[in-house]
């Protein structure tokens, strides 16, 4: 391995960590559990797997193939974990969604996707943010024990 592909893989590991941080900072303001220290860390941890796989497999689009199943279970396993049900109330979703958002934004930028990385990390902060107020109000017309 070159110096300069080092520096290119050090570039876009510290990118997918820059730009995860908008959704991390809305998961930590709206969840206060996860996000400054989790979704940056996936977004890290799936850029350089796809960069260490990338090396080790070359070209071949089947085995690109595999990589990306292999990175969606393993975010879906992370995503998983933050799901919590009680009673007849499920929480986390959001930041479920977020995870996966953050894997495959880590992804992207290991593939120099540059333009969905960006995407996703404008994006997925912004539905949360421009639709909580509309979500809040779908659940409380929704709430059988609300008396108008």
């Amino acid at each position: 391995m070159s110096l300069d592909e080092s520096v290119q893989h050090g570039i876009r590991v510290l990118l997918g960590f820059a730009l995860a941080r908008p959704m991390a900072w809305e998961r930590e303001a709206a969840t206060r559990l996860r996000g400054l220290r989790t979704l940056p860390r996936v977004s890290v941890a799936c850029c350089a797997y796809i960069l260490v796989g990338i090396s080790v497999v070359g070209e071949d689009p089947t085995a690109h193939g595999r990589l990306l199943s292999g990175l969606v279970v393993g975010t879906g396993f992370v995503g998983g974990g933050a799901i919590l049900k009680a009673d007849d109330r499920v929480n986390g979703t959001a930041t479920a969604a977020s995870i996966l958002s953050t894997g495959v934004l880590g992804a992207a930028v290991a593939y120099d996707l540059f333009e969905i990385a960006l995407l996703i990390s404008i994006t997925t902060p912004a539905t949360l943010l421009v639709l909580r107020p509309l979500q809040r109000h779908v659940a409380r017309s929704d709430d059988p024990r609300r008396v108008d």
